[in-house]
């Protein structure tokens, strides 16, 4: 019997080895396929995706700071499908896209809708792509009071104001506005307006008086737009990939999505939220937006 037992006892390594050089050769293998299809090494392309109304500017301007910082990111291709949003956030947006188009290709893709604050955000690419019927344009700035005095006098509410100047409480939602304060905001519109007249000029060097001919809110399609200088293309995402890959000097490319997806809940919210602001807040309300 004891003489069967180193037999038992190499017979069990034999066994224990083959089992491990499984795993060391399952564990190569894993790496190997990881490897492949990160394609380390490989040029990226990030793409940054812009979708519904725009309030905040916060994620967008993160994801373009990190992609212009990676080096492995040779070109950004922005795909925008938004209606406009909030003044803020849209020249935020398109400023810091200004600056990085300086370092790196930057290339604007318009999905189905890319107007009004969606549209200033594409100012900031080197070259602008559209399909034939997406609708841009929509330039302009819009500040949409609601006054709901009639409704409190039909509760029995009343309201009193304490302020510390004749404009403080421009805007409330509880009286309307005098002719002063209506004097006070349009010119304030105006200003705004005329910063997205300018910065449109200035991207697409276009002669300013062109672009206050335009400039009264209608919008336009992809078409119309490249006839009128708007654009620089038509085309769809993978032209505008393409595009990239042929500025930034590239035959291949991985495509690099930000910002980051978020959660399944967190975009079920999201998308919801989305939803019902652009059903009913197209144009956001105490907020000017393009």
């Amino acid at each position: 019997m004891s003489m069967k037992r180193p037999w038992l006892i190499y017979g069990l390594a034999f066994i224990g080895g083959l089992v491990l050089i499984f795993i060391f050769i399952s564990f190569v293998l894993s790496f190997l396929m990881i490897f492949k299809e990160r394609d380390f090494g490989k040029p990226q392309i990030g793409i940054l995706q812009i979708k519904g109304v725009i309030f905040d500017a916060q994620d967008y301007l993160i994801a373009i700071k990190e992609m212009n910082q990676k080096n492995s990111i040779k070109a950004i291709v922005v795909r925008i499908d938004s209606p406009g949003g909030s003044v803020g956030a849209s020249q935020e947006i398109f400023e810091e896209l200004k600056k990085t188009k300086k370092i790196k290709p930057v290339v604007v893709s318009m999905g189905n809708v890319a107007a009004s604050g969606g549209f200033y955000i594409a100012l900031g690419g080197s070259k602008i792509f559209a399909s034939p019927g997406t609708i841009t344009g929509s330039i302009g700035v819009v500040l949409e009071i609601p006054n709901i005095e009639k409704l409190l006098e039909k509760l029995g509410v009343e309201t009193e104001t304490i302020k510390s100047g004749a404009y403080k409480d421009t805007g409330s939602i509880y009286r309307p506005l005098t002719s002063e304060e209506k004097k006070y905001l349009t010119e304030k519109v105006k200003i705004i307006h005329d910063q997205f007249i300018k910065a449109i000029s200035e991207e697409r060097k276009i002669p300013i008086e062109k672009i206050r001919n335009l400039a009264d809110g209608r919008i336009f399609t992809g078409d119309e737009a490249l006839s009128l200088g708007l654009i620089d293309s038509v085309g769809n995402f993978w032209d505008a990939v393409e595009e990239a890959k042929k500025l930034a000097r590239i035959p291949e490319a991985k495509l690099v999505f930000l910002p980051k997806k978020k959660g399944i809940i967190s975009k079920f919210l999201e998308e919801k939220t989305s939803l019902i602001l652009e059903e009913f807040f197209l144009k956001p309300l105490y907020i000017v937006s393009f």
